[in-house]
């Protein structure tokens, strides 16, 4: 199913990402993992790619596995920038054959190497290119991009940030994963300001629920999020204890997402971190909502 399908519907929707492996001898324990979390009937589930395009081979057997095995629709993530067009058009051709329907288009992180040198004699620079790649290649995917409430990190400011955004969308980009955020007035905000540059496919919102004190600085540093004092809070006063520092993001995190889906937005995003008790407290936690 392409996930445009899905957005039409009314009914409120809870989605879930999950990563591949690192490495071979951990992949029938990722497997695992991803199916437990397929079996919680999300509306989606996004399987990540790594940086460079290292864990490329991974993440189509999981997404494969979950669409084939689970039926479940899956979005798996392309990225381009370290890639050769042959290397792309190979990876395209693979999404085709697995039966995958909906691709996210990403430029990936930039490892240091590629971050302190000039760029401009790559195939792909920007997310934007593999959008337009995939448009022209003729496979009639459903194709996903990212956006950021608190704008890009390398954006000089969240005007020039929209701007690109636009641009992605008129690209061909059907709908948007923001990236992380810890509060949902950063988002709102941001809506307005999107919709009011003329954006207006589906956003959906990720969240992250934080389950241990050491992913606050690790969250900060990939995103650049803004902890809101009452987070900073909850961490302060429950980060030294495992167990209860779980149970206060997973509060944190679901109370997030009633406020979203109280506010008018139908589909949510959670960040799983693979593990399967906390998307299933999470899914537990909305039970009725959900209904």
């Amino acid at each position: 199913m392409k996930l445009t399908e899905l957005f039409r519907s009314d009914r409120l929707h809870l989605s879930f990402e999950v990563f591949p492996p690192k490495m071979s001898t951990l992949f029938d324990s990722v497997r695992q993992a991803t199916e437990e979390i397929a079996a919680l009937h999300p509306s989606f589930i996004s399987v990540t790619y790594g940086a460079g395009g290292g864990t490329s081979e991974y993440t189509l057997k999981i997404a494969e596995n979950l669409l084939k095995s689970r039926n479940v629709p899956t979005l798996a993530h392309l990225t381009c920038v370290s890639s050769s067009r042959q290397s792309i058009a190979e990876r395209i051709q693979a999404m085709r054959d697995a039966g995958i329907e909906n691709v996210m288009a990403l430029r990936g992180d930039l490892t240091p190497e590629l971050a302190a040198s000039d760029r401009s004699h790559l195939d792909y620079q920007y997310a934007i290119d593999l959008v337009r790649e995939l448009k022209a290649c003729g496979a009639d995917f459903c194709i996903g991009g990212a956006c950021y409430p608190e704008k890009h990190p390398e954006s000089p400011d969240s005007v020039e940030d929209i701007r690109h955004l636009k641009e992605k969308v008129e690209a061909g980009c059907e709908f948007l994963v923001t990236q992380m955020f810890f509060d949902n007035n950063l988002l709102y905000r941001y809506l307005y300001r999107i919709r009011e540059a003329g954006i207006n496919v589906n956003v959906i919102p990720g969240i992250m629920p934080i389950t241990n004190a050491n992913q606050v600085d690790r969250a900060i540093k990939l995103s650049g999020s803004f902890m809101p004092t009452r987070f900073r809070s909850l961490v302060d006063r429950f980060g030294a204890n495992p167990a209860a520092m779980k149970q206060a993001g997973i509060i944190y995190a679901t109370d997030q997402i009633i406020d979203l889906y109280a506010n008018g937005v139908r589909n949510v995003h959670v960040y799983t971190m693979n593990k399967p008790d906390v998307a299933a407290a999470i899914k537990n936690n909305l039970s009725d909502i959900l209904k």
